[in-house]
């Protein structure tokens, strides 16, 4: 059996941790999130540690114990600093742009493509070719990323659509 759960979580300066009987709040700078606390899982904090363990021997808790040490892991440095995802259009004429708040995308459509971020998320264009999808909450913004990239996904002859920076792209050769 795996012992990371043994080991303790750290909590920089500048981050909150309550733990109470039915979750876990972390609150930093950039926001506050919260995660349930789990059957089978106990929390403990002592100064600036925080550890997680194993309630019983059962599989369930077990499996638990490793996914709420995960999940507080990923909210501390999602208040601390946070999750950044970026995204990189290729294609001639595909572009991006952001008005009131909305993405605004040409994407060799006869139509634009607008993609409304949900509260948390924000969205910045360092160019017209770049989307950076920063926000909080890890999963939310790996969501919105895989959201923009299915607008219109990479093809695999020329490689035109909405990619992850450094994704590779497998090319596949014409019809001879």
């Amino acid at each position: 059996m795996s012992r990371i759960t043994e080991r303790e979580v750290n909590i920089p300066s500048g981050v909150e941790v309550v733990v109470s009987t039915t979750a876990i709040r972390v609150k930093g700078k950039h926001g506050e999130l919260s995660v349930p606390r789990a059957d089978g899982v106990s929390a403990k904090k002592q100064q600036d540690s925080l550890f997680i363990k194993t309630k019983g021997t059962s599989r369930h808790a077990r499996a638990m114990t490793g996914t709420v040490n995960a999940l507080v892991q990923n909210m501390i440095k999602g208040v601390s600093e946070k999750w950044e995802k970026r995204l990189q259009i290729e294609g001639v004429g595909y572009r991006a742009q952001l008005q009131n708040n909305r993405l605004i995308m040409q994407l060799g459509y006869s139509h634009s493509v607008e993609f409304e971020p949900p509260q948390g998320i924000e969205l910045t264009l360092p160019s017209p070719t770049e989307i950076v999808v920063s926000g909080v909450d890890r999963q939310l913004v790996g969501q919105v990323a895989a959201d923009i990239r299915s607008k219109r996904p990479p093809e695999p002859y020329k490689g035109k659509g909405i990619r992850y920076q450094g994704e590779y792209i497998k090319r596949k050769e014409v019809k001879k």
